[in-house]
């Protein structure tokens, strides 16, 4: 059976049969007397392996042929052997140049056609076994890409889970301040002061280490943690150890690996500072304006909205216009006046996203 199909292209009908009769007996060949019928005959499924093109012909010559074949996707790994009578160094020249694979002049040697022709089918073989192994091994890639991020999610969705076991009454917190800061970082992304920083990379980490930020109440005491009422002065000095030992937690996972995991630097800097307040009046560092990393003021605002609309043993829940107003009035004090205005911009987004992870949802 004849492994490969040739389309063979000339105006002329004697060098149609000539090539035909040469060819025929290895290859299955097609042949075409114009360069418009060329075009048409090259469309998948009837995709030849190679194309034998006339450079002289009416209406279309050889080199215009040529670069719409290149042009398209569809056909542009099609390997074509101009076969003409200009045998001169220039035509040959002009030929390679628009991206001929060969050049053979006229009149046909048979066997030097049929060495051309093995050896330009013999190249194509080894380009498509390439491309297919690269595609293979892009979708291996790809497919342990998707993996790793899977494991990566689980683990993170596992650690924050933990923290929860510890303060039941957060409920479905994570996840709606994971969608609180997705929402502020998308809204902000265009904007001047955020651009650089807000990437699609960047928002996707973001998102990812957002569940983190509490880690580190798995440190604190039960009796101060699920304590039903206010805290004592000193037993708030405790809690708000909390931010310290969720950074440093991550900062030993990091250690323990010897490099750095990008989710990790955001899900540290997120950990370690969303207490700070524009103001410098946060904790624990007492951080202000934009030396809070700009992860930490996203998560101070949606761990702030979503903390006054959700009910705690020591008080019950605000309404979502109630919250609104808290958080405006926070502008410039506690929250970046621009992350307050995306959150405005965005309100009946958060609302949304409270509903969708209501505590109390079926």
């Amino acid at each position: 059976m004849l492994e490969h199909t040739l389309l063979i292209v000339d105006d002329e009908p004697a060098n149609l049969a000539v090539l035909t009769h040469l060819l025929q007996p290895y290859y299955r060949v097609r042949a075409v007397n114009s360069g418009r019928r060329c075009l048409a005959a090259v469309r998948p499924p009837l995709k030849p392996d190679l194309i034998l093109l006339d450079v002289m012909m009416p209406e279309m010559d050889g080199y215009e042929v040529l670069a719409r074949l290149r042009a398209d996707p569809a056909t542009s790994d099609i390997p074509v052997l101009f076969v003409t009578a200009l045998d001169d160094d220039l035509n040959e020249e002009s030929g390679l140049a628009r991206g001929a694979a060969d050049y053979l002049t006229k009149p046909i040697r048979p066997g030097v056609l049929l060495a051309r022709v093995r050896t330009q089918l013999e190249a194509k073989r080894g380009r498509d076994f390439l491309r297919d192994q690269n595609a293979l091994l892009d979708a291996e890639v790809a497919r342990r890409m998707r993996e790793n991020e899977l494991t990566q999610l689980v683990s993170i969705r596992a650690l924050a889970h933990l923290a929860e076991t510890r303060d039941p009454e957060t409920g479905n917190h994570i996840l709606r301040t994971q969608g609180y800061v997705h929402q502020l970082a998308t809204a902000l992304q265009r904007h001047p002061r955020f651009s650089d920083v807000l990437t699609s990379r960047y928002i996707d980490l973001l998102t990812k280490s957002a569940p983190l930020h509490d880690i580190g109440k798995v440190g604190i005491p039960d009796a101060i943690l699920q304590k039903p009422g206010p805290l004592t002065p000193e037993e708030w000095a405790v809690m708000k150890t909390h931010a310290e030992i969720g950074a440093e937690a991550i900062d030993r996972a990091e250690a323990d690996i010897e490099t750095t995991v990008d989710f990790l630097v955001l899900a540290k800097e997120i950990a370690h500072w969303h207490h700070e307040k524009w103001d410098g009046s946060g904790y624990p560092d007492g951080l202000e304006a934009e030396a809070i990393p700009l992860s930490a003021r996203l998560m101070a605002l949606a761990d702030v909205f979503d903390a006054l609309i959700s009910v705690r043993v020591y008080k019950p829940a605000m309404s979502y216009e109630e919250a609104r107003e808290v958080i405006l009035a926070g502008r410039g004090r506690h929250f970046d006046p621009d992350v307050v205005d995306a959150f405005l911009t965005n309100y009946a987004e958060f609302v949304r996203i409270a509903e969708r992870h209501s505590d109390t949802a079926a």
